[in-house]
């Protein structure tokens, strides 16, 4: 189970990532009140289908990991690929490993976001050394490597750290909001369920959609 860090550890945690780059230095509340990223959460399928399922997890969690390989590509190609359902992904940031991963996921923009994301979980026992987090950072380097990204590109966003507060806030106040405890954990048509099989989503999917 990952233990819940603080922001500040989180937000200080970037100045280890062996870039070579000094942080970007923290807002102050002023600045902060003008500047705040844009963090709103990517989707997938159709923004009417009739089911609404959020699905929140972390990037550094094992059964996260799990659920992309066994449940989500599944979810995918029968439910949201075919209009039943519309997929909101709600990042998860109770460590500082999790927020390197996720600067980098949301480095690509909405076009290579899902597939940076999937690469992270693929790749997950790879790129998290535990003890060592600028191997870490150099793996992640890797992925962002093979996802397109420009070394530029990296260097800009795995150092922003008003962008990793924002984050870091942004999951503290959805994750609250929704109940959450653990990850994965989703919410359909507003209803909390913990992990689960693909068995058993398909059966509460299916009987939302006989009505």
């Amino acid at each position: 189970m990952i233990r819940k860090l603080t922001l500040s550890l989180g937000l200080a945690a970037l100045s280890t990532l062996g870039l070579g780059l000094a942080p970007a230095p923290l807002l102050s509340s002023a600045a902060w009140a003008e500047e705040t990223p844009d963090v709103a959460p990517f989707t997938l399928g159709d923004p009417n289908a009739p089911i609404e399922l959020e699905e929140f997890a972390s990037f550094t969690c094992g059964h996260c990991a799990h659920f992309h390989e066994d449940v989500f590509k599944r979810l995918k190609a029968d439910y949201i690929d075919t209009g039943k359902v519309h997929f909101t992904y709600r990042e998860v940031y109770w460590d500082p490993y999790a927020v390197w991963a996720g600067l980098l996921a949301r480095c690509g923009g909405e076009m290579r976001f899902f597939g940076i994301v999937s690469m992270l979980y693929e790749k997950q026992k790879e790129w998290i050394d535990p003890k060592d987090p600028q191997k870490t950072s150099e793996n992640l380097r890797r992925i962002g490597q093979t996802a397109g990204l420009s070394e530029d590109a990296m260097n800009q966003c795995l150092t922003d750290a008003a962008l990793a507060k924002a984050l870091s806030e942004n999951s503290d106040k959805t994750v609250d909001a929704a109940g959450v405890t653990g990850t994965p954990s989703m919410v359909i048509d507003g209803q909390l369920y913990k992990n689960m099989s693909y068995r058993d989503l398909k059966e509460i999917l299916d009987e939302k959609l006989a009505g």
